[in-house]
């Protein structure tokens, strides 16, 4: 990326272009953020890259990683660090800006990034609660009771979630399918630590490789999704590479898994009323997402949430039928919406069944991941806004060229994560063909894999079988997952050759 400018106490004006793509590039087209955009554009963007609040803003975002590297160790919330850090990045900003008069370029530059944050928020708060509302009801319970007693073998069992992760994360994301099939090999394996240390790891991989190939199977692909970069139907280009990336080490590990059968587990899983029917209203919410994106060039976030309202109008039908749930005797009308949508969790229904609350499924959402959601992408907009994402950008694309570039992000989200790496590269905006941009997606969302905090998934599975999958658990099986992450990256360019140009 070419710069002009000039340069005065150490400070570069950065006028070509006069503001970066990062602050316009899904702005330019909404109405009410428009006049912002058009104000930024009249004003300098300074390079903060040689300043001392620069490497201050480096020197914070470090040390909030550090401190979400080490959640596992400290038991501190991930989110923690990231959000303080978030703040106090843009009061850099804000300050030095200040300093050079200028009062308005930090604001429209964080207002960018929280409509970012929003659209990601409401997205994934929608999906969570469905996926809530559905445990709620017993469809995750029946499944994972139909795999415990069917007498399967451990090595079979270790198959079947795999595949199941594969298959369950381009619809329910990830983190969800990782958290909820982890739970299934504990109640497994039981005391058996082996098993169900290399079954987590599995189920880790096979989760981000499936949700690589789908815009609902990640974060970093969603993100792509919005930006319009790929098309819906493109993403089902890395289905191969996925699968590749999954197999490897898959096979590799399942040779460490014995055939033994696991413990009889006696438990019974009751399908409660209406949970075949939130099924079918989240697959009907994902083709609402998909229409609204690809049709009516609506944010894919407006069908979430509408999709999201059907869930609560079905909530209160559960909440009101007679025959599940009597309804109360006394009704106080002065009463909040929560409160009437809310009952004492004491109120049983005839079949001993807890009553529905579809605010209960809203509480359960991972609100841990969404506020450290935000603070990535305050963190890493605000350092875009100093001018280390076109340094960067100029330096990884510009000099080692997209393809070196595009593979080198796999290795970086082991390390940092692979949501923030997104972001960034978006925030880069390089120039690139839908080949590389798959290509991106393919490494960012597997690459993950390649470290336990490399993922989202990973990190939640630590936490759900703490102690048995651990940093170095996994690390222990690296080599066979970097085997997979270099088969499906050579897979991809031998099957979708046509999409570089």
């Amino acid at each position: 990326m070419a710069r002009s400018g000039f340069i005065t106490d150490r400070w570069k004006v950065i006028d070509d272009p006069p503001i970066p793509r990062v602050l316009l590039a899904s702005t330019a087209t909404l109405s009410p953020w428009s006049v912002l955009a058009s104000e930024a554009s009249s004003s300098t963007m300074l390079d903060l890259t040689g300043h001392w609040a620069g490497f201050a803003a480096l020197a914070v975002f470090f040390v909030a990683y550090g401190l979400v590297i080490a959640e596992e160790t400290l038991h501190l919330r991930k989110s923690k660090p990231v959000m303080v850090a978030a703040g106090i990045i843009w009061v850099l900003v804000a300050v030095v800006y200040a300093q050079h008069g200028d009062t308005h370029t930090a604001e429209i530059a964080v207002r960018h990034n929280l409509l970012e944050f929003a659209e990601l928020f409401l997205f994934l708060l929608a999906a969570m609660t469905y996926i809530n509302a559905m445990d709620e009801r017993g469809v995750f319970d029946l499944l994972r009771v139909k795999l415990v007693t069917q007498g399967y073998s451990l090595r079979t069992i270790f198959w079947i979630t795999g595949a199941l992760a594969f298959v369950i994360s381009p619809v329910a994301d990830n983190l969800t399918t990782a958290l909820l099939l982890a739970t299934v090999v504990i109640a497994v394996g039981g005391q058996n630590r082996k098993f169900v240390g290399v079954a987590c790891i599995n189920i880790v991989i096979a989760a981000n490789a499936g949700g690589a190939f789908s815009p609902f199977g990640d974060i970093t692909t969603l993100m792509v999704w919005q930006k319009g970069l790929v098309q819906f139907g493109q993403f089902f280009q890395l289905f191969l590479p996925a699968v590749v990336n999954w197999m490897v080490p898959a096979f590799i590990m399942s040779l460490a898994v014995g055939k033994e059968s696991p413990d009889p587990v006696h438990e019974q899983a009751v399908l409660h009323h209406g949970g075949g029917v939130i099924v079918c209203l989240f697959l009907f919410t994902i083709v609402m997402a998909v229409c609204a994106h690809n049709f009516l060039h609506l944010p894919p976030v407006m069908g979430m949430m509408t999709g999201l309202g059907l869930l609560k109008f079905y909530g209160y039908y559960l909440k009101r039928r007679d025959h599940f749930f009597p309804a109360p005797p006394e009704q106080n009308l002065g009463d909040t919406a929560l409160a009437l949508e809310g009952e004492s969790s004491k109120q049983k229904a005839r079949d001993g069944a807890s009553q529905y609350n579809i605010f209960k499924s809203l509480e359960r959402a991972e609100w841990d991941t969404l506020m450290f959601f935000y603070g990535v992408i305050l963190c890493v907009g605000g350092l875009g806004t100093m001018g280390y994402l076109a340094m960067g950008s100029e330096l990884m694309y510009g000099q080692l060229g997209p393809t070196t570039a595009n593979i080198l992000i796999g290795f970086l989200s082991a390390v940092v994560d692979n949501i923030p790496v997104m972001f960034a590269v978006l925030a880069m905006r390089p120039d690139m063909d839908v080949g590389q941009w798959l290509l991106v997606t393919l490494t960012a969302g597997v690459g993950g894999s390649l470290l336990s905090v490399g993922s989202a998934a990973g990190v939640a599975v630590m936490g759900q079988a703490r102690g048995v999958y651990t940093f170095f658990s996994h690390l222990k099986w690296s080599w066979a997952i970097l085997l997979g992450y270099a088969a499906s990256v050579w897979t991809h360019f031998l099957i979708n050759a046509s999409s570089f140009s």
